[in-house]
């Protein structure tokens, strides 16, 4: 059976943090609980404390993880921006990046973990992905600083920037009420998309709160942020005759695939539908007609991501996280 700091944890009946702090020598943890798991590590091989600092020395790498499903990819746009402004602020501070793959989770020495120690990363970037894999909570709650990007980490060494997702919906919501719309939809991504169902619950939250109807026909989610994703569930709600007249789509190549299918079912946007997307990628600008969207800042996203990163792993930073402010950017395919 292989060992890791989660096995740890259960044999010795405590939380990963706890086994994560006595590998960091923190002083809130019992004289009995940390000779328990200490003794356990001792057992079964497990790095002692003192061994675990002795291992480690600068190697001024940043382990790049997308903690999404096997074989999913660095694909979207949006996390595209964000890792390049994180790569030139890192670049910068004296560091290179190492990207870890998703493929071999399986193989009996494939976690994050245990590759970061390999490589003695200094720190690590986590990506939030649409099913977020087991072994990021294991390499959160470890000695090795990490910043998640649209992911809630809750290590002692870890931290999270975001954007402000309710405000993200938010703000859909005010523009559609103040161009007089009264029938709302939504497009998003199902499953374990944390992004996804936190913008469409904040949309529903929204429209409540301007007495706007939520009409469940109306809300519809496919499998991932993509256009094709968006072109079919729009696709299925034109055959269905279930389109209101304002939709948000949980990303901008969900709403850019929603605008296509509705062009080629003879629909005018903004005339018949108007569409609000979510993040402001280059390609709004682009295709017809221009889309409205809320901007995710991704430049600032990343450079905090880069700074606050470089911080927790020089100590002058504890566990903290930042919501960054988003902007509407009005274009043609909702009102002016």
């Amino acid at each position: 059976m292989k060992i890791t700091i989660k096995t740890i944890a259960e044999l010795a009946g405590v939380s990963v943090s706890t086994v994560s702090k006595i590998l960091n020598n923190y002083e809130d943890v019992g004289t009995e609980t940390k000779e328990r798991v200490l003794k356990i590590m001792e057992e079964h091989g497990y790095p002692s404390a003192n061994a675990n600092k002795a291992s480690r020395r600068k190697s001024q790498l940043i382990g790049v993880v997308y903690a999404g499903k096997i074989n999913a990819e660095f694909n979207h746009l949006f996390f595209v921006d964000v890792i390049n402004a994180f790569k030139k602020r890192i670049g910068l501070l004296g560091y290179d990046l190492l990207f870890f793959s998703n493929e071999r989770l399986e193989d009996s020495e494939g976690d994050y973990l245990s590759r970061c120690r390999h490589y003695q990363v200094d720190g690590c970037v986590i990506i939030s992905g649409d099913e977020i894999d087991s072994g990021i909570a294991e390499l959160d709650q470890s000695d090795i600083p990490c910043i998640g990007i649209d992911l809630e980490l809750t290590g002692n060494r870890s931290g999270y920037v975001m954007s402000d997702n309710s405000s993200i919906s938010n703000r859909a919501v005010e523009h559609f009420y103040l161009q007089g719309y009264k029938e709302f939809g939504f497009i998003g991504c199902s499953g374990t998309s944390r992004i996804s169902q936190f913008r469409e619950q904040s949309y529903r939250d929204a429209l409540q709160r301007y007495g706007l109807p939520v009409t469940e026909s109306h809300f519809n989610n496919g499998n991932d942020f993509f256009e094709h994703t968006g072109y079919e569930v729009m696709t299925r709600m034109i055959k269905a005759g279930t389109v209101p007249r304002a939709i948000f789509a949980a990303s901008d190549l969900l709403a850019i695939g929603a605008v296509r299918a509705l062009r080629d079912k003879g629909l005018n946007v903004p005339g018949d539908v108007a569409v609000i997307g979510c993040d402001d990628i280059e390609a709004c600008n682009y295709v017809t007609p221009p889309l409205t969207t809320v901007r995710q800042d991704k430049e600032k996203i990343g450079l905090l991501a880069a700074l606050m990163l470089y911080d927790l792993m020089n100590g002058q930073l504890q566990s903290s996280s930042v919501m960054v402010a988003p902007e509407l950017v009005v274009r043609q395919s909702c009102g002016s």
